[in-house]
């Protein structure tokens, strides 16, 4: 984790991996192709975001078979989480959010959303309001942006309008999100 509680990026992959697991055992490679393919999805190819070696998980104890057949090897059975696996992934699922939103802090904002149902509803809304406050903060420094720069000629002040349209329709968004489904 970097200083200020927040994810690195092989940590997001890492909840990522727990998180899958948690909805729903998974061979090893069907959960190695849903890291990668939604780590991808949400910031593009990056060699950063391709690290996690699954088997470290294992050797980790975060995750076991639950069965293995003969003829697959130990990488061929069904993973699950262990306890301890299971731990790791409500420490992760409830670490800080960085701002501003750069491809690590909005994959990790995707999986907080996408396993905010594994949490306790008040760690839920802890998250929420979390989420809330990081964009805040997001809308906050683009409309000091927009002050300090957008009257300059070029496409910037139209840049920062998008961005900014981004950010109010999230915190809109945001408002509306229940820790229960």
């Amino acid at each position: 984790m970097y200083r200020d509680k927040t994810l690195i990026p092989t940590e997001a992959l890492r909840l990522c991996a727990l998180g899958t697991l948690a909805v729903k055992p998974r061979s090893y490679a069907e959960l190695a192709r849903e890291v990668r393919t939604f780590a991808s999805r949400i910031v593009g190819p990056s060699l950063e975001m391709m690290g996690l070696s699954i088997e470290v998980l294992r050797a980790d104890g975060l995750m076991e078979p639950i069965e293995s057949e003969p003829t697959t090897g130990p990488a061929g059975g069904i993973l699950c989480l262990t306890k301890a696996g299971h731990t790791e992934l409500q420490q992760l699922l409830t670490s800080n959010l960085r701002s501003p939103f750069d491809g690590n802090s909005q994959l990790v904002f995707a999986l907080k959303l996408r396993f905010l149902h594994l949490l306790s509803d008040k760690d839920a809304k802890d998250q929420i309001d979390r989420m809330l406050e990081i964009s805040e903060t997001e809308h906050a420094r683009l409309v000091d942006l927009k002050k300090r720069y957008g009257a300059e000629p070029g496409q910037f002040e139209a840049w920062l309008d998008l961005e900014l349209a981004q950010v109010e329709a999230r915190l809109k968004w945001l408002e509306t999100v229940s820790p229960t489904l």
